[in-house]
């Protein structure tokens, strides 16, 4: 099969999974073609049977802000064209449902383009409420051959807020668990902690809706019973208020900031909590690749997330702002070695068995071939 994928180049779960699964479906044999603004941040190397495709961005005076819904729209209408693809898979609705949607209104003389929307989580239950998106969207998804949700809780809030009257498949986020595994790193592990402190770690793009904040004023209650370390990773608009806040209480020196990075196996096999307070998760990629590699999860009771974390079987989850009792649970864990190392075991293995790599992606692709199926 020849698939068009568009997803957003970013840091963001939606574009990591697209990445992944374009990278993934290319190894099974499939021609994928990426269609973005920018390389995919997980594209950064050779592949065979991957191709990506820029979108150049019209900048001229008369536009006072960029087209790119339009300039999209003209970019897979030239790849469809001249690489003959089969399958439209867009990730995030917003605006790639409604681009895919006008390219194949165009194409539809020549071409019997197959659109595949894969929604991801504030495409539905955030940006795409807005009243001026809200009836865009439900129109794009109406007009999709198929429709996905990473998860049960996107699912529902879809059918809650679009009533489509269409089926949605509820396919997971996953994990490649042979690459997301916990190994040893001392060096680095001496380096981040020098006294074999405890470390915890965060994970995202820090908007408000992560709660960063949360993670500082977890690990300061942490440290006030265990001698740790935090690690955050990641960059965005709540950073600067987290720097505060962690110089406010006097423990920036046991905090790092490290910005963007793209090993994280190392990091977090090195890790033994990870901390996910988020206000809004349709599934939780972070908590997932964090499981793999052994490390309990400590979270919100938000969206998606109770889907991938197991109550006191692979991390805990509390109610959203609960910073005592989610600092509990973290001292709980860090406190009694054979817990954490029960959960750690059943953390890794409840990634590779429910949400491996090998498992999910043939899901993908067989839609895909009902879809082409005559």
């Amino acid at each position: 099969m020849k698939i068009g994928m568009v997803c957003y180049p970013t840091y963001g779960g939606s574009g990591i999974v697209a990445t992944e699964l374009g990278i993934e479906l290319a190894k099974m044999g499939h021609e994928v073609h990426f269609i973005s603004y920018a390389l995919p941040t997980r594209l950064n190397n050779f592949q065979d049977n991957v191709f990506f495709h820029d979108v150049e961005i019209p900048n001229y005076p008369l536009f006072e802000f960029h087209l790119y819904t339009l300039a999209l729209v003209g970019k897979i209408i030239d790849v469809v064209k001249y690489e003959k693809i089969d399958i439209l898979h867009v990730h995030y609705a917003i605006p790639h449902a409604v681009s895919g949607y006008l390219a194949r209104q165009i194409l539809m003389k020549d071409y019997n383009l197959k659109l595949v929307t894969t929604l991801h989580g504030t495409d539905i239950t955030l940006i795409g409420l807005e009243p001026g998106f809200h009836p865009i969207i439900k129109f794009s998804l109406e007009h999709s051959e198929r429709i996905t949700a990473v998860s049960s809780y996107l699912r529902e809030k879809t059918i809650q807020h679009f009533n489509t009257g269409k089926d949605i498949d509820v396919i997971p986020n996953f994990v490649d668990t042979l690459i997301y595994k916990r190994q040893e790193y001392p060096e680095l592990k001496k380096q981040i902690a020098p006294n074999d402190e405890k470390i915890l770690i965060h994970i995202s793009n820090f908007r408000t809706v992560k709660r960063v904040c949360d993670v500082v004023k977890i690990f300061n209650e942490v440290l006030k019973k265990i001698p740790s370390k935090l690690l955050l990773v990641g960059d965005g608009p709540d950073r600067i208020a987290a720097e505060n806040l962690a110089g406010e209480l006097g423990i920036q020196k046991h905090i790092k900031f490290l910005g963007k990075q793209t090993s994280l196996v190392e990091l977090l096999s090195i890790s033994h909590v990870f901390l996910l307070p988020s206000q809004s998760e349709s599934f939780g990629l972070s908590a997932l690749e964090a499981m793999s590699c052994g490390v309990p999860v400590v979270a919100s009771n938000i969206g998606g997330i109770p889907e991938v974390v197991d109550h006191n079987e692979t991390g805990f989850v509390a109610e959203l702002g609960d910073v005592s009792r989610m600092a509990r649970y973290t001292i709980e864990l860090l406190e009694k070695p054979k817990k954490w190392e029960g959960f750690s075991i059943n953390a890794r293995k409840r990634a590779v068995e429910l949400f491996d790599i090998k498992l999910i992606v043939p899901r993908y692709e067989n839609l895909y071939r009902e879809l082409l199926e005559p």
